[in-house]
C-alpha cells in the first residue's frame, strides 16, 4: 500500500487545552497505528474565521489526501476550503458541516454533559448551578442545552446561571465569569473550556465552587475541586476518521455519531467520595441515553450572565 498524506488541523495556540490535548492524543495514536503514512499535526492559532480559512487554504495547497479538523470550530474554515480542493478528503469531529467530500465523527457530549447536569444539580447545596464557556460554537451551545436539561431532569428545582466568556483560552476572561456566578450563589459549576481553564479552577478554590470538567479526566488531574468529568474524548474520532479513509470505510457525506453506549469514548467519571444513591441516579439516567430511551435537549432558551455588569 502506498504512503498517504493525512493532515490533522487543530485550532487554538500550540499546547494549550484540554480539547486540543485530547486532538494531539488522538493524532498521536493513529501515527502510531499507521507509522507507514505520513500524519502531521498542524496549529491554527488564529480566532478570526477569515484567517482561520486561510490558513487551511495554504495547509492545503501542499497536498494532503485527508484533512481532518478537529472542533466544530472547523465548520466554517472547512466549508470555505473544501469546495476548493474536490479531491481532497476531509473530516470533522464535532462539526456538523458536510459534502461529497467531508464526513464528520461526533462523541455525543451532550450525553455526558446531561449526566454531569444531574450530577451537579444533585450535589448543590445552594441550588444555584452554573455553567461556563468560551465560544459559542455548536458543540459549546449543545453540551450547554444538555447540561441545563440534566440540571431540570435531576428534580431538585435548582436556578441555573450560565455564560460564555468569548475566548476558550483566555484564563482571566474565564475567571471574571465566573466570580460573576459566584456572586449569583452558584456551589457547582459545568466548566466547557480549553486553555482558559486555570481562570475557573482559580475561582472554585477562592470561591470553594465544585467543578465538572469535560473532554478529559479531570478528576484525576486536580480531585480537589473536581467532583466529576463529562469525558467526551474527541480525539478518539481522529482515531475513527483516520482509520475509516485507510480502511475504505470513509464516506462523504456522512455523520458518525458515538455516545454513552461507546463508554471508551463517553461517560460521566465521578470522583470517588461521590454518594452511592447518587451514582445509581447516574446509571439510570445513562442506560435511558445508551438506548435512546431519552434524547438530551439541543436548545436552551434561557438567560445568561455576562462578567459585566
Amino acid at each position: 500500500m502506498s504512503s498517504k498524506r493525512i493532515l490533522v488541523a487543530l485550532f487554538g495556540p500550540e499546547g494549550q487545552g484540554s480539547f486540543n490535548e485530547s486532538g494531539a492524543t488522538g493524532a498521536e495514536r493513529a501515527r502510531a497505528l499507521a507509522p507507514h503514512h505520513v500524519i502531521r499535526t498542524a496549529w491554527i492559532e488564529p480566532r478570526e474565521p477569515d484567517a482561520r480559512a486561510a490558513a487551511l487554504a495554504k495547509l492545503c495547497e501542499e497536498g494532503w489526501d485527508l484533512v481532518v479538523a478537529h472542533g466544530g470550530q472547523g465548520d466554517e474554515p472547512v466549508s470555505r476550503v473544501a469546495p476548493a480542493y474536490p479531491a481532497t478528503a476531509f473530516a470533522i469531529t464535532q462539526g456538523g458541516w458536510l459534502a461529497a467530500n467531508c464526513a464528520s465523527y461526533e462523541v455525543l457530549q451532550e450525553h455526558s454533559a446531561f449526566l454531569g447536569g444531574v450530577l451537579a444539580a444533585l450535589h448543590s447545596r445552594t441550588g444555584v448551578v452554573a455553567h461556563l464557556s468560551g465560544e459559542k460554537v455548536r458543540p459549546g451551545l449543545k453540551g450547554r442545552a444538555a447540561f441545563a436539561d440534566g440540571v431540570r431532569a435531576a428534580g431538585r428545582n435548582c436556578r441555573f446561571v450560565t455564560g460564555f466568556c468569548g475566548h476558550q483560552h483566555e484564563p482571566d476572561l474565564a475567571y471574571a465569569l465566573m466570580r460573576r456566578h459566584h456572586e449569583e450563589g452558584a456551589d457547582v459549576v459545568f466548566a466547557m473550556i480549553d486553555g482558559g481553564r486555570p481562570g475557573v479552577s482559580r475561582a472554585c478554590r477562592e470561591f470553594g465552587i465544585a467543578q465538572i470538567g469535560n473532554v478529559l479526566d479531570w478528576v484525576a488531574r486536580a480531585p480537589d475541586i473536581f467532583i466529576a468529568s463529562a469525558i467526551a474524548d474527541s480525539g478518539a474520532c481522529i482515531d475513527a476518521a483516520i482509520d475509516d479513509w485507510l480502511g475504505g470505510r470513509w464516506q462523504g457525506g456522512s455523520h458518525r455519531i458515538y455516545g454513552v453506549a461507546h463508554q471508551d469514548f463517553v461517560r460521566l467519571h465521578m470522583r470517588a467520595d461521590i454518594e452511592e444513591r447518587y451514582r445509581a441516579v447516574i446509571d439510570t439516567w445513562s442506560s435511558r441515553l445508551a438506548t435512546g430511551e431519552y434524547v438530551p435537549a439541543e436548545r436552551y432558551e434561557g438567560p445568561e450572565v455576562s462578567a459585566g455588569r
